[in-house]
């Protein structure tokens, strides 16, 4: 008899999770609360082009993520580009992308870019171990040098994770480096048709195996039947039971769905300490383009966003309905009251710190603009991190947890949760 098993959550972890579990032979139950797929790898409409609401783009070294292009039949779909990286300051646009780049970044003294350059070297070439336990503060300073931290990686990371930068471990930092870098060139890729293409290429492979998808589905409680079985229940539904469950969705949402419940008693729940960070995030469509990077770090205090990513740098622009498309990201707290700002007031805001950053930009450049935030994109590490991670298995053979938080130290990314995915399946096939 097919095991029967409920997936929480459409965000890439979930379907990848059912992906797996549907090609094992499962019968699952997808649920997801929105009417999109994809969590993050949501999209909307414009001028025909479906646009995502926040970016995304693939690297070479993406494995987990390439293997499901691969399980699809997508992988013949994926585009590469050589991209780029900039930095903005005092009114000035640096490029950072070579060493030679680096000898002329007049921010930074001789002595200082010599010693960044170093650090960056000294990344590649050393090994992880023991910086899950050193701050990335304390470890780029020692590196780079006061001033430099102070300059040039300090805004960096403070754009990312606000005053909770002094707690971020060094490893977080050493894996993105080595992820996008890497002594490396630098090259990214995206799929025709854009990341729904995925999601949906997934979705339906599980309804083809038999499995269900159930969007529009807010899940009120997951629990523990009297026999042991994982039970979801839905609105004001009764609790519908399976033989397995997986739990893919925010670690701040696991706590009070499951509150007072048999599983909060019976399994290992993570540590509820757990928060994330989130994101508002401007989507920008333009006549003209705006520098020849994908990603600028714009560290200006009166900018009120910390990156633009000019994502048409990579993307076709035959994808976008003929506009350059760029997203300015400030990657916010969701109780910081520019969280909840209104859409016509961070897009007033935004658009000025465009403006000021670009004096050239005009006001018929601009042809639209969107705000889309989320509350749940990474969560906010801590020194020590690794051994705090959440398990994967809440109740061995029952129930199992496939979230962000898990991902760490690999990327957090669509990547990240794809491997993750993976593993976890790997275990509740192992336990049933």
């Amino acid at each position: 008899m097919r095991a029967r098993v409920a997936v929480v959550g459409a965000g890439i972890a979930g379907l990848a999770c059912a992906h797996h579990l549907a090609r094992a032979g499962a019968h699952v139950t997808l649920i997801e609360s929105s009417d999109q797929l994809g969590g993050l790898g949501t999209f909307f409409d414009y001028r025909g082009a479906a646009l995502e609401r926040f970016y995304h783009c693939m690297l070479p070294s993406d494995r987990h993520l390439l293997a499901l292009l691969g399980d699809v039949g997508l992988e013949d779909q994926a585009y590469w580009k050589e991209t780029s990286f900039g930095f903005m300051h005092a009114g000035r646009l640096y490029p950072l992308n070579t060493a030679l780049d680096l000898l002329r970044f007049g921010p930074l003294s001789v002595t200082d870019r010599l010693r960044v350059g170093a650090t960056g070297l000294w990344g590649s070439l050393r090994s992880s171990r023991g910086l899950d336990d050193v701050t990335c503060e304390a470890w780029l300073t020692a590196l780079s040098g006061r001033h430099a931290f102070e300059t040039f990686w300090k805004p960096m990371l403070q754009a990312k994770f606000g005053d909770r930068y002094r707690q971020v471990p060094a490893l977080w930092f050493w894996t993105r480096f080595n992820r996008e870098k890497g002594g490396r060139k630098e090259t990214k890729g995206y799929l025709h048709g854009g990341y729904r293409r995925i999601a949906q290429a997934l979705a339906d492979g599980v309804a083809a195996r038999g499995g269900q998808v159930r969007m529009r589905t807010r899940v009120a409680r997951i629990d523990l039947a009297a026999d042991g079985r994982p039970t979801v229940q839905a609105g004001d539904a009764a609790p519908e039971a399976f033989d397995q469950l997986v739990f893919t969705g925010p670690i701040t949402a696991l706590e009070p769905l499951t509150a007072g419940s048999r599983l909060a008693q019976a399994g290992r729940l993570p540590d509820a300490q757990i928060d994330m960070q989130g994101v508002v995030n401007a989507v920008v469509m333009l006549r003209r383009g705006l520098t020849p990077h994908y990603w600028v770090a714009s560290i200006d205090p009166e900018v009120p966003f910390q990156g633009i990513v000019e994502s048409t740098t990579l993307i076709d622009r035959a994808e976008t309905g003929g506009v350059h498309l760029v997203y300015l990201m400030n990657y916010l707290h969701r109780t910081d009251p520019r969280f909840a700002r209104p859409d016509d007031d961070t897009l007033d805001a935004y658009l000025a710190g465009l403006r000021r950053m670009f004096p050239s930009l005009g006001q018929d450049d601009i042809l639209d603009a969107r705000v889309f935030r989320s509350p749940f994109v990474e969560p906010l590490y801590s020194v020590g991190y690794q051994r705090r991670t959440p398990p994967i298995a809440l109740v061995p053979g029952r129930v199992y947890l496939a979230t962000t938080a898990q991902v760490y130290p690999e990327v957090t990314s669509w990547n990240g949760s794809a491997g993750l995915a993976r593993r976890v399946v790997d275990q509740m096939l192992a336990e049933r």
